[in-house]
């Protein structure tokens, strides 16, 4: 040692003390390397114990049904608070009205608003019975035109071929004046030859000439008797195609009246249609004026306080608690555990609140968890970089608290396989994950 300082180095005594002259004693040092054996020799018994690996995650207590998870009820129209019926902490059933609304568009302002729809409508409605009357005679009046034409033209038809047997009939009156005008003209002939030799007197001659006259004059009457009928025969020919215009006229302007009022009846229709639609609206928005309870529950809070504070559609109202409903644990893990976990598989919880003494690794000794089961694992990592994973309680193991709350924290512990001490404490160091699951099956049965 170097002696810088000129203070001079005095030596201590420990044998002048009694816990000096102990502990610097060769019995101590026995007694203490014994103690560090005795403690060594534990440590590494204590390295072959059975661990159970586990992952640890952080949640809260949720409700296993999504519909039976606290809930805010909406009003789907703009309104303003008139009153409220219930209380914060009050037990509603399904169906009781917590609060009144009152409109705040103009539009819905007139208290007999569904009253004066319904009397459009009924209007409305009368304007169709109306037309469809029409339609109904403008059918009735086609009906009987198209009667009335096909008598008319049978008549005409029945007329022409009338006409054409008389044309036939006057053709061979013709034909037969033309014969006996041809014989009257030879008879004549030849008494006038004989009157020229004198053989026949004169008052024979006139008489045959007086016969050439009539029958001249008669096949004048049956050639104009034959023209007359062919005439009848055109102007019957020509009266079927008048009929047939006029009627088609006629049936043209019934049926095009018919489509006007049955073009306005369907359009009358569609109004009645929409006035039934905003009849149903208008009674569907006079209904929620009334906010309900959806189901059974406890009025948390109320959103919106006062009387005569307004609100906008979807803006929340109130918050209500289902009554009945199943507790379970919503937890999160990492997405380097996630693949460790299955549906089916079992966990310990620990409630905030409630004391417990918990060892990780040995679940059996640990006091103040409860067991539950894996029922559903998220397969979209959430917003916090973990992945979501909902537990159910353990039906073979003793039932969760009653008095554990929705929202509350929670502590989980997925048990994984089992392990040494050792094994775990090398795994810890060298940031392993856990082991994965292994299901037993009973290969050698299988085999043989």
């Amino acid at each position: 040692m170097l002696n810088i300082s000129n203070n001079p180095i005095k030596e201590f005594d420990f044998d002048r003390y009694r816990s000096g002259s102990v502990i610097f004693s060769i019995s101590y040092f026995r007694q203490f390397n014994r103690f560090l054996f005795v403690v060594f020799c534990v440590l590494m018994v204590m390295l072959f114990l059975p661990w159970t690996q586990n992952i640890v995650g952080k949640g809260y207590v949720t409700t296993l049904q999504p519909d039976k998870r606290p809930q805010s009820i909406q009003s789907p129209i703009p309104g303003r608070i008139d009153a409220w019926f219930v209380r914060e902490g009050d037990l509603v059933e399904k169906g009781d009205t917590l609060l009144k609304i009152s409109e705040v568009k103009s539009d819905y302002f007139d208290p007999n608003l569904v009253a004066r729809t319904r009397q459009q409508l009924q209007a409305k409605q009368k304007s169709v019975e109306a037309y469809s009357a029409k339609v109904q005679a403008l059918e009735a009046q086609i009906s009987a035109l198209q009667r009335e034409r096909s008598l008319k033209i049978n008549q005409t038809e029945n007329k022409l071929i009338q006409v054409r047997l008389y044309v036939q009939n006057d053709s061979i009156k013709w034909e037969a004046a033309k014969t006996d005008k041809a014989i009257a003209q030879t008879r004549f002939e030849r008494i006038q030859n004989l009157y020229t030799e004198g053989l026949k007197a004169t008052r024979e001659v006139e008489e045959k000439r007086l016969k050439l006259r009539e029958a001249e004059a008669e096949l004048i009457g049956a050639a104009n008797r034959y023209q007359n009928a062919q005439n009848e025969v055109l102007i019957a020919a020509t009266e079927i195609d008048r009929l047939q215009a006029s009627y088609l006229d006629k049936l043209s302007k019934a049926r095009s009246d018919r489509a006007t009022a049955l073009s306005a009846q369907f359009e009358t229709e569609g109004a009645v249609a929409k006035l039934k639609n905003k009849l149903a609206n208008y009674r569907q928005r006079l209904a929620l004026q009334y906010v309900t309870a959806p189901q059974k529950g406890y009025v948390n809070k109320a959103l919106k306080g006062g009387i005569g504070e307004t609100f906008k559609e979807g803006d929340k109202l109130v918050s209500i608690m289902p009554a009945d409903y199943q507790i379970a644990v919503e937890t999160y893990i990492r997405p380097i555990d996630m693949p460790l976990l299955k549906v089916g598989e079992t966990a310990r919880v620990e409630f905030d609140g409630w004391p417990a003494i918990v060892f990780s690794g040995w679940p059996n000794v640990s006091y103040g968890t409860y067991g539950a089961q894996v029922v559903a694992i998220e397969n979209y990592i959430s917003e916090n970089d973990l992945y979501r994973v909902l537990l159910a309680p353990d039906p073979q193991d003793h039932p969760w608290p009653e008095k554990v709350r929705i929202g509350s924290g929670a502590r989980t512990i997925a048990l994984l396989s089992e392990v040494p001490v050792w094994y775990e404490l090398w795994r810890q160091l060298n940031g392993f994950p856990p082991d994965y699951y292994t299901i037993e099956t009973d290969n050698k049965l299988t085999q043989n």
